[in-house]
């Protein structure tokens, strides 16, 4: 039986290779996950190796926000044999671009840069700064504004004062994970100092001493560690990026796998249907029923270990391709080549050989009930004929679909909003795919009347065969339909949940927030009262209210943080501001302005702290707290939370007098053109300061959702292709199975041309169907994905998205059908009815 088995794939190598191209591309993304992320890895513990062993000893904070004092640094340079010891000075200075305004969603990084040995950067040119007035830059932060060594630059300081130096070197910050991400400025350790404010160090490196004897000087308060300990320490926390990449990748890839699994289910099922008569004959000349069963599972194992082989192949390629891709891009990132290791190659075989078998189990199944008397009867095609449900199929149908609608509708309409929501209702989607799956062959028929009306009526006689074609083998259609159904359906919910998303912003900013112009530190808002990097500027808040072209100037202020314990950010909001540039809804009590000696609060703040209308609660800041009284709590409308209170009792906990963010409203009858451009004439002396009008943070909202959403839709397009070579594969097997009825068409009178025709529609039936099953549950459970996030959420079909979707299925499919269309129409009529 084995020989017999492994002969029949011999002589049909192409089935063979056809039926392996579904693992191959399931278990190529797979294995170019680990290709990709172990590349990174590997760079990454190469980089900090290489670094690290340029230090005997490094002391460090126990915690990982923790500082060492100054002081320690000369207990350090006390130690017997110690040559020298650094530390390592880490703060915000802010450079200063080419355009005048400070580089960066963030302030660039301010750090000590070492000379000799202790220099554990790379330098891409130049030396290491000396005195107070040079600097060295990042180089990829160099490359992206321009600098080179020799210029002169500007940077601010911890109290925002411009300083201007010499670009004496540029340094490699790739090891740095904060440098990398933010840019970096070096200095020497005094300058360093000086810029960021920064009185202790986050690191001491030291060269000689002796690891016990540093460890000693220091204390069990603080680490020592060797460089191999200390490259050991960094490669790990800078490892937990590429886990992250990993696993997400990975959970697509899963995606993937289950397309694929349908795919090779739908090829056995039919290979099994199409050799009913070998089965039968195997089974005459004394095949057991064990034996039948063992050749299907030989023949899964042979195809799911080409296909994994073929995927590893073409996994280390996808990998080499996308670190290609990312080397191209000025990220910093440390990449190391591409290669195969022994985990990803039993990983990649387990999965794929396993992943065939189990798909193969019900078709090897269904060929041990072929009898043997069924070599002497020549039978209908199996499987053809209306699908009846059984009563078990409807049971289980009826509970999973039920199931599933009842947990999607708890966790979208119920009165628990929010993340665990969103995850009931991902259980109820799961539980209402799988009913889907059981009921999709009853489907078929109607769903193909339904899709095939308009190409039945247009096409003539080989469009209606094809719509016949597509729905007389419900099984083989829906296994095939359903595949592509996951992938349309995944990327019709991220649509719809996109769209959504947005929507509900805008509707709420336009309802609760109607104001022109934000204001804001291009940092970010930022509750440490000596950052004033990351606030707007007293003075330039009253230039704005002296702007003849703005009605209505508000401001923001955010309390430092406590000097001892945590708690809700608290604000104070230009009160005059309440009703007409913020309109906030209550959820309980009265969320006017603040009156002195009350509080409002948001209510998921409200939730978290237990606040309850009409209870007392200490508010606190960093210069105290005090007593308030819960007037009201307010819904999540408008891009304020925590704790909003009246400016007297503000001041009573917080020195603050500089504002987080600001918000201003045109006069009418001005040009909102005119109105920007006085605003940004009144922000120009502020490197730090950004001014974006809503139209542009909606914009910017929009684009940064559509980038994630192409995304996605990237990396599910591997299902979708999946899906649609599954169609080419069915009708690939289809032809030959129909090679009889084909040349009878074709004697008949049917050209080749109509005969390509007929194959093409019937992919076009099967894509269409396929991609209106996934758009309707991607849109309704999108809908309820929706309700789940917020009981504001406003719910948002991007048409034109779902019209794309429909299209590309439909284009996509008749190009699946291109070949196996050519292969029918170039039979011989005369050979094909003498076959069988």
């Amino acid at each position: 039986m084995l020989k017999t088995t492994l002969a029949g794939l011999a002589a049909h190598r192409l089935r063979l290779l056809l039926t392996a191209l579904a693992i191959t591309l399931g278990v190529g993304f797979i294995a170019g996950t680990f290709v990709l992320t172990d590349a990174m890895r590997s760079g990454v513990d190469k980089t900090f190796a290489t670094s690290a062993g340029k230090v005997d000893v490094a002391v460090l904070p126990k915690h990982e926000d923790g500082e060492l004092p100054a002081s320690l640094l000369a207990r350090v340079r006390a130690v017997p044999g110690v040559t020298a010891a650094e530390g390592l000075v880490k703060g915000s200075a802010a450079l200063v671009g080419r355009d005048g305004k400070a580089v960066g969603d963030m302030p660039t990084m301010g750090m000590s840069v070492p000379s000799g040995r202790l220099l554990r950067y790379d330098l891409d040119g130049g030396r290491s700064p000396k005195g107070p007035s040079e600097a060295v830059l990042d180089s990829h932060l160099a490359k992206r504004q321009k600098f080179k060594v020799g210029d002169t630059v500007t940077v601010l300081d911890q109290k925002n004062r411009p300083h201007r130096f010499t670009v004496v070197g540029l340094v490699d910050m790739g090891m740095d994970r904060d440098a990398s991400m933010r840019g970096a400025v070096g200095f020497d350790a005094a300058t360093a100092s000086a810029m960021t404010g920064e009185r202790t160090f986050t690191e001491i490196d030291v060269l000689g001493g002796g690891r016990d004897a540093v460890a000693k000087a220091v204390g069990p308060e603080h680490d020592a560690l060797t460089g191999k300990a200390l490259a050991q320490r960094l490669s790990k926390a800078n490892g937990a990026d590429t886990q992250v990449i990993q696993t997400g990748l990975l959970l697509f890839g899963f995606v993937a796998m289950l397309v694929s699994a349908l795919v090779i289910y739908n090829t056995f099922a039919i290979l099994i249907a199409q050799r009913t008569r070998e089965m039968a004959l195997l089974r005459c000349v004394g095949a057991t029923r064990r034996q039948v069963f063992g050749g299907v599972l030989v023949e899964a194992v042979v195809v799911g270990l080409v296909g994994s082989l073929l995927g590893l192949a073409a996994g280390l390629g996808l990998g080499a391709g996308a670190l290609a891709v990312i080397g191209s891009f000025d990220t910093g990132l440390t990449l190391a080549g591409p290669g195969l290791t022994l985990r990803t190659v039993l990983v990649a075989l387990l999965v794929g050989v396993v992943v065939t078998v189990v798909s193969a189990l019900l078709p090897a199944r269904a060929a041990t009930r072929v009898a043997p008397v069924a070599a002497l009867r020549a039978d209908l095609e199996p499987g053809s004929g209306r699908f009846r449900l059984g009563w078990v199929r409807t049971v289980l149908s009826a509970v999973f679909g039920l199931g599933g609608i009842g947990l999607a509708g708890y966790g979208g309409f119920g009165t628990q909003k929010g993340e665990t929501a969103m995850y009931v209702v991902a259980a109820g989607g799961m539980l209402f795919f799988i009913g889907v799956v059981a009921v999709m062959p009853a489907l078929v028929r109607p769903l193909g009347r339904l899709v095939g009306a308009l190409p039945a009526r247009t096409g003539g006689v080989p469009a209606r065969l094809a719509v016949e074609n597509a729905r007389r083998t419900p099984r083989r259609t829906a296994t095939t339909t359903i595949a592509l159904t996951i992938g349309i359906g995944l990327m019709s919910l991220f649509s719809v949940v996109a769209a959504s998303g947005t929507a509900t912003a805008n509707a709420q900013l336009d309802e609760h927030f109607p104001v022109d112009f934000q204001v804001e530190s291009q940092f970010g808002g930022g509750r440490a009262v000596d950052d004033t990097s990351r606030l707007v500027p007293a003075p330039l808040v009253a230039n704005l209210r002296a702007l003849p072209q703005l009605e209505q100037v508000t401001e923001a202020r955010e309390a430092g943080r406590p000097k001892s314990g945590g708690g809700p950010t608290v604000r104070t909001v230009t009160a005059s501001s309440f009703g007409s540039l913020i309109k906030i809804s209550a959820d309980a009590g009265t969320v006017s302005a603040p009156e002195p000696g009350t509080l409002i609060v948001d209510a998921r703040t409200a939730k978290a702290k237990g606040y309850r209308v009409g209870g007392t609660v200490q508010v606190r800041g960093e210069r105290g707290s005090v007593p308030l009284r819960v007037a009201g709590i307010f819904r999540g409308d408008v891009p304020l939370d925590g704790v909003l209170v009246h400016e007297t009792d503000f001041a009573r906990v917080s020195a603050v007098r500089d504002a987080a963010v600001v918000w201003a409203k045109v006069r009418p009858g001005v040009q909102v053109d005119d109105a920007r451009h006085a605003v940004d004439q009144a922000a120009k002396p502020y490197p730090t300061i950004r001014v974006g009008s809503m139209a542009e943070l909606r914009d910017q909202f929009t684009k940064a959702v559509n980038m994630l959403l192409m995304v996605f839709g990237g990396l599910l397009g591997l299902a979708i292709v999946i899906a649609l070579f599954g169609i080419a594969n069915t009708l690939s097997l289809s032809v030959v199975e129909r090679t009889r009825e084909s040349a009878l068409l074709r004697a008949l009178g049917l050209t080749r041309r109509q005969l390509r025709r007929m194959l093409s529609v019937e992919a076009l039936v099967m894509a269409v169907i396929g991609a209106l099953t996934g758009i309707v549950l991607g849109i309704g459970f999108g809908w309820a994905a929706t309700s789940a996030m917020s009981d504001n959420a406003v719910f948002d079909v991007p048409y034109l998205q779902i019209a794309g979707f429909i299209l590309l299925a439909g284009v996509s499919g008749v190009v699946a059908a291109v070949m196996p269309a050519r292969r029918a129409a170039k039979a011989s009529v005369v050979e094909s009815l003498s076959a069988g």
